[in-house]
């Protein structure tokens, strides 16, 4: 079967974006030299990786320990009580409009992203009783900042005026790493504080970006957050409204990809884990797999923190001292939990597909799946039902399970209402800490795409990247970093890449920053 070329990468709407160019070559290698290579890990990254690698002509080995494919957007089917077949994933996840990399991975099997369906609002409610709206808010800044403040019943005008001006400028002109050099040694709430955020608006920026990360916004690295504002809000055009696919992960995302990787000739194997990398003389690496030991030229290690610290610490020959330190140093987030409810009746009908909740005891969102899952739409409407998942992100390691997926859902039945009336059909309740953390002052020791070893690459979430890219979209980019690294050595062209502008947005503004980095006048 002939496969067609992939997709020429897009930047979306935003005209100021940037390009990243791979170093030139030929378009692919030929049958006769083309290199062996092994990825580890099935996730994001691994499969960008995997992709770009099979389609160069490389012959490519995909290991993914678990049973299927996406990482921590995998799934797997299950039966519920009534009987009926569905698929339980590992919890709802939002594909903005900025993450180019990720979306041009996606397009390999669905160039039009048909897939993907648009929430028409990212609503976010306080136990105290405000929400706020990005529905009507403008996509490009400054019109976005000054939009968002017009329409906030939480954020207004008075707030923006007793703002430290001078603390808040960073926020004008985010580059990367100089963000990290400046701000990684301290909070995500350090900064806020210093910038007088308001109180009532903290949950703003730590439900819409500290969250995210699933750390405690007192331990998050400052740098991530202004990162963050940067990719999301004031930095990029796309706005702050998103995507989500319109079936469950595994049937619209990752076995269709699945399927590509194996018409280029890949071979893709789950529940296949790799457990030591030993590097050859002659360069090349031999690796240890559940199914005995394999001959690579080159691999790419797409693991996350836990696993990649355990694969290299099982593998003496790895990397030099500086750097197994630092991968050892690889930290990994608290726990957090994913309860989905299929429901006996339904869930109002103006309920958003997602929500932001803050002050609930733990909850951080909840979705209404069938507002745009088809698989849970063609339950609730043959059930009469709604199917609704609950998140909490960085729980208390010590926290009992059994109660907190309990207070889970009395927060259920405190943000909604009607839900207290309603019988729990069936539940499923997913626990897993592999998330990376980014606590302050770990940026100079996270490890970066390139090793000591020229033939053996790292990619993740977890990994260093100087681009202003993060979450799903920094996994994709570096998936594909790890690749243009291999081919650039074997002189075959790599993939474009694009990212949010690197800089702020306006010379105005670039200059206006650039204030705050001037040292303050003493006093006296």
């Amino acid at each position: 079967m002939t496969v067609p070329p992939p997709p020429v990468p897009r930047r979306g709407r935003d005209r100021k974006a940037d390009v990243l160019k791979p170093a030139p070559g030929r378009d692919r290698f030929t049958r006769t030299d083309a290199p062996r290579v092994a990825v580890a890990g099935g996730g994001i990254a691994g499969l960008a990786a995997a992709t770009l690698l099979a389609e160069r002509g490389a012959r490519v080995t995909l290991h993914e320990a678990g049973d299927s494919l996406g990482g921590r957007l995998s799934g797997h089917p299950t039966r519920l009580a009534d009987g009926s077949p569905v698929t339980m994933s590992r919890g709802f996840h939002a594909f903005f409009r900025q993450y180019y990399n990720l979306r041009g991975l996606l397009r390999r099997t669905d160039p039009g992203l048909t897939r993907l369906t648009p929430l028409p609002d990212y609503p976010l409610r306080h136990s105290g009783g405000l929400t706020d709206s990005f529905a009507r808010v403008p996509r490009t800044p400054p019109f976005s900042a000054l939009g968002f403040v017009a329409l906030s019943p939480t954020f207004g005008w008075r707030d923006l005026a007793g703002l430290d001006a001078r603390a808040a400028l960073p926020l004008l002109d985010v580059r990367v790493p100089d963000v990290y050099e400046r701000f990684d040694g301290i909070s995500a709430t350090r900064f806020l504080e210093g910038v007088r955020f308001p109180e009532a608006a903290h949950h703003l920026a730590f439900e819409v970006f500290s969250r995210s990360f699933f750390a405690d916004p007192r331990e998050l690295s400052a740098a991530e957050l202004l990162l963050m504002f940067h990719i999301y809000f004031l930095g990029s055009a796309e706005g702050l409204l998103f995507d989500v696919p319109d079936e469950p992960f595994p049937h619209a995302l990752w076995d269709p990809l699945g399927d590509y990787l194996g018409r280029l000739g890949a071979d893709v194997r789950t529940a296949s884990a790799v457990h030591a990398v030993r590097p050859r003389d002659d360069g090349g690496v031999d690796l240890d797999t559940d199914t005995g030991a394999e001959r690579h030229d080159a691999v790419v290690l797409a693991l996350d923190p836990g696993a990649l610290r355990a694969l290299v610490a099982a593998s003496p020959g790895l990397g030099t001292t500086a750097w197994r330190d630092d991968v050892a140093a690889l930290r990994t987030a608290p726990p957090f939990l994913v309860s989905r409810l299929w429901l006996d009746r339904p869930v109002r009908a103006d309920r958003a597909g997602f929500l932001g909740t803050s002050g609930y005891d733990g909850l951080d969102n909840i979705s209404v799946l069938e507002r745009y899952e088809g698989e849970a739409a063609r339950w609730a409407a043959a059930k009469g039902g709604s199917v609704v998942e609950l998140h909490a992100y960085a729980v208390d390691p010590a926290a009992d399970r059994d109660k907190t997926e309990r207070t889970l859902l009395d927060r259920l039945h405190q943000v909604y209402p009607e839900t207290r009336e309603a019988r729990v059909v069936d539940a499923r309740h997913l626990w897993h800490a592999d998330c990376p953390l980014l606590p302050v002052g770990s940026y100079r020791r996270r490890p970066p795409v390139r090793t000591p070893h020229p033939r053996v690459t790292l990619a993740g979430d977890a990994i260093r990247c100087d681009l202003p890219v993060a979450l799903m979209e920094r996994a994709a980019t570096t998936g594909f970093l790890a690749a243009n690294a291999l081919l650039e050595a074997w002189d075959v062209h790599g993939q474009v890449l694009w990212t949010v502008p690197r800089a702020g947005r306006s010379p105005a503004l670039r200059a206006l920053a650039a204030l705050g980095r001037e040292p303050r006048p003493r006093n006296g």
